[in-house]
């Protein structure tokens, strides 16, 4: 390297990636800088050149190469990079002196400098916050600091639910993922064969997918919102479910089969319910936001948030950096946030682990004519958007929106004539039976399946059984309702519909 080529690197200024400071006096913080090139982009350390761009070089003997050197070792982890000496033609007897460094790559350990880690912001030195530092200690050994793998002295067998791990291992068995021996093993032999177990204890992946009481676990929940119109100013539903990772599945699934508009297909002599989005799409789509949220934060969770026209499912985390909100669509590996747990669901059928999940839900919205599901983050959070059918979302819209103000007057000039005679062809009898106002308003509000709680909550009455009795059930006996779940009157996803439309 010449004097000609430095002041072409210099020409920038300083920035993030070049670090100027006038000698080795100030070689203490030029050592900060260069661990911090090395957790960061990389760049040009140099001696002997003022912040002001001036080439002043300095006198380097050999006390000031082994100072040099000396420094660099209390650089972890261990490096070698090469110390250039550049003399300077106009002024005899001086040098500037040059170290270069690579960027940091993915799963590189950080560095340090006598015990602190550095990186760049801009072109300011700072230390690495602490989340930082761990969580690129995860990435470089993730086997050995990942939050999975820590192994508490308080968890227990007696802790874990031994009913959900024979089940889960059951299902591995009966899809071929695991040997048809695994189902007569013991709990503590079957958690070792999912490697959750180490020295003798048990590591935190299987709390998180097995544990009784999460009380130690905040992050263990799910947040579960169903919000009036397109933004989070209304609440319709709102509720929290701590858990393992079952039930945080079956909490969430409810959830969306409660506030989802749902139709039976009938295949063979069994009736299946079907949601506006697929149902395959939605718990893949749960499924890996359980999965690779980030769980060594107290406050991670997961989020699954209904408006009228999209349903979001978010999770604490980042995506893999192999990967971008576009990219992930794409044919790619797994990059799991958590293998060990990620690991123990492909082996008992809950999870694919050759990246395919993102594609099958692209493929399920299509087959329905829905658009592809998207991707965001913000680097806190992933999430995924599914966006609700137009006619559902228009009609979701439209009754929030318009009902309050337009039923009195629409329900009184055209409900009044239309329903009398819908109703008297619709029961197949002379009789004509007078609705009240609310008992019309139902029936307008229900063109699309409601819950009996989404009914009531509609019209403005409570709960109670008599109100259930006089606006549902009655409308239901009389033929202009209909359950979803003909089957299951009982049933917690049970919603309503008119019956002719």
């Amino acid at each position: 390297m010449t004097i000609e080529e430095i002041k072409t690197i210099i020409a920038r200024d300083e920035n993030r990636v070049l670090e100027l400071k006038k000698t080795t006096g100030e070689l203490v913080k030029g050592m900060q800088t260069l661990c911090a090139f090395l957790n960061s982009d990389g760049g040009w350390l140099f001696f002997g050149i003022t912040p002001k761009l001036e080439v002043l070089g300095q006198n380097v003997t050999d006390s000031t190469q082994r100072e040099i050197a000396h420094e660099m070792t209390k650089i972890e982890p261990a490096i070698s990079l090469p110390i250039q000496i550049i003399d300077i033609p106009e002024r005899p007897g001086f040098s500037v002196i040059g170290i270069h460094s690579d960027a940091a790559k993915f799963g590189d350990a950080p560095y340090t400098y006598d015990g602190r880690p550095y990186y760049k912001v801009e072109s300011t030195t700072v230390l690495m916050p602490r989340s930082m530092f761990e969580e690129r200690l995860r990435r470089s050994n993730p086997s050995r600091f990942a939050w999975e793998s820590q192994t508490p002295d308080n968890l227990l067998i007696e802790d874990l639910d031994e009913s959900r791990i024979k089940g889960a291992v059951a299902y591995g068995v009966e899809k071929g993922r695991m040997p048809a021996s695994a189902v007569t093993e013991n709990t503590w032999a079957l958690l070792d064969k999912f490697a959750m177990i180490e020295n003798g204890k048990i590591k935190n992946a299987a709390a998180a997918l097995f544990i009784k009481r999460p009380t130690a676990y905040p992050q263990f929940l799910i947040r579960l919102a169903r919000f009036r119109g397109v933004e989070k100013k209304e609440f319709i539903d709102n509720m929290r479910v701590k858990g393992n990772f079952f039930e945080l599945l079956d909490a969430g699934m409810a959830f969306l089969f409660k506030h989802l508009s749902q139709s039976g297909v009938i295949k063979g002599l069994r009736r299946e319910e079907q949601l506006e989005i697929p149902i395959e799409a939605l718990r893949e789509a749960l499924t890996n936001a359980l999965c690779h949220r980030l769980l060594d934060s107290p406050s991670g969770s997961v989020g699954i948030s209904i408006f009228d026209d999209r349903v979001e499912i978010e999770n604490t985390g980042h995506l893999p950096n192999e990967l971008t909100t576009e990219t992930i669509k794409l044919p790619h590996r797994s990059y799991p946030q958590n293998p060990i747990i990620a690991d123990a669901l492909y082996m008992t059928a809950f999870l694919e682990s050759w990246g395919t999940g993102v594609s099958r839900m692209v493929d399920a919205c299509k087959a329905v004519g829905l658009p592809e599901p998207e991707y965001g983050t913000d680097g806190a959070f992933v999430w995924i958007t599914f966006k609700r059918p137009s006619r559902v979302a228009n009609l979701d819209t439209n009754l929030d929106t318009n009902l309050d103000t337009n039923l009195d007057t629409n329900l009184d000039t055209s409900l009044d004539t239309s329903l009398d005679t819908n109703i008297n062809s619709n029961t197949n009898s002379d009789t004509k039976y007078d609705l009240s106002d609310k008992q019309k308003e139902v029936l307008a509000y229900c063109i699309i399946a409601r819950s009996s709680r989404e009914i009531l909550e509609h019209i403005g009455v409570t709960n109670h059984t008599k109100n259930r009795d006089r606006f549902v059930n009655y409308l239901v006996d009389e033929g202009y309702l209909e359950r979803t779940i003909p089957d299951s009157p009982n049933s917690p996803q049970q919603k309503y519909v008119v019956k002719n439309k």
